[in-house]
């Protein structure tokens, strides 16, 4: 019968090396440098031949740097939570950090337990991808010293960075993208706004630019339970407007994918109805003709809230981001070409 392998010791690294535990807990601690070149080499040397792996979280705990950063995100079903999350982890990385996710599933309930759950594991940093408004629980974790960086979304009363989209620049692109191709009638559709900042911005700037370009306009909230309503919905904008150009600006990518089966549905040719989404998916480009989107710089997103992050940390060491607000790129296909 095998049993499981046991995990080395800090104790025979150092009989092996011939060190003192202290300068083998010194050279996978922060004090490296301490150390002669000889002695780490040794070090080394040992900890590979046994194979031994430095326990982190009883670091963390002992010394109060875990390495750790704590990621929240609204909903990790929604690409852009993907897309992002795979930015933030790659700057994680790039400094020496371990990242903890956690998926709130829009569920403020949720947020607020996973809050608690990674103060637990003293995270050093917190990215912030807010399902609701969890400004108590922010200001404790602030308190206490914790680095936090909001991503997409503000918190009411929180000061703190907030790394994201453009939407002022987003909504307007998009706007002066369908008024160029002749478009005059113009819905928008949105998952609910409540709990989002960002959703809420859009939706402000799509009314105050629908009007400035002199478009109609409507608005058109998604009901997740009942389809039925919103492709009536869809249906009658067109009809009550079929003496116009027509098009669909979605709010984001869970809304493109909404709407671009109700166009099947409703079998609507694109282009003569025009649809156009913020956010970039991998399917866009596969449903003929294409649909047209604004694709957010991901990467550059979630990189530059953990190089916030790490200048709270290490302020001395680490610049503080000049650009947290970023421009979309517009990517023309065939669905918003009449």
């Amino acid at each position: 019968m095998s049993s499981t392998p046991r995990r080395s010791t800090i104790i025979e690294v150092a009989r092996l090396a011939g060190a003192s535990k202290t300068s083998v807990s010194r050279y996978f601690g922060d004090e490296r440098e301490r150390l002669s070149p000889s002695l780490q080499t040794r070090i080394a040397q040992a900890a590979h031949t046994l194979g031994y792996q430095p326990n982190q979280m009883a670091r963390g705990l002992k010394g109060g740097h875990s390495k750790l950063v704590g990621m929240l995100v609204a909903d990790i079903r929604n690409p852009f939570s993907v897309a992002i999350t795979h930015g933030v982890e790659q700057a994680c990385r790039q400094y020496g950090y371990s990242l903890l996710v956690g998926n709130t599933d829009n569920d403020p309930e949720q947020e607020r337990q996973h809050l608690a759950l990674l103060s637990a594991y003293q995270v050093e940093g917190l990215v912030i991808n807010a399902a609701g408004s969890p400004e108590r629980q922010l200001h404790t974790v602030i308190h206490q010293g914790t680095p936090v960086v909001l991503l997409d979304r503000e918190v009411n009363h929180v000061d703190a960075a907030v790394v994201g989209l453009d939407n002022h620049q987003a909504v307007d692109m998009a706007l002066e993208h369908l008024t160029e191709q002749g478009y005059q009638a113009v819905l928008y559709v949105s998952e609910t706004p409540e709990q989002s900042s960002t959703r809420q911005l859009r939706l402000m700037c799509f009314n105050q630019g629908a009007q400035q370009r002199a478009l109609i306009h409507a608005t058109l909230l998604l009901t997740p339970s009942d389809d039925t309503a919103t492709l009536n919905a869809l249906d009658t904008f067109i009809a009550d407007h079929k003496q116009h150009n027509c098009a669909v600006l979605c709010a984001n990518g869970n809304a493109t994918l909404a709407i671009t089966r109700l166009f099947q549905r409703l079998g609507l040719p694109l282009g003569k109805v025009g649809l156009m989404g913020i956010d970039e998916l991998d399917w866009c480009c596969l449903v003929p003709p294409g649909i047209t989107t604004l694709a957010q710089p991901t990467d550059d997103i979630g990189q530059t809230a953990i190089h916030c992050l790490m200048h709270q940390i290490a302020p001395h060491t680490t610049p503080m981001p000049t650009q947290l607000n970023f421009a979309p790129t517009l990517i023309k296909r065939g669905s918003t070409q009449p």
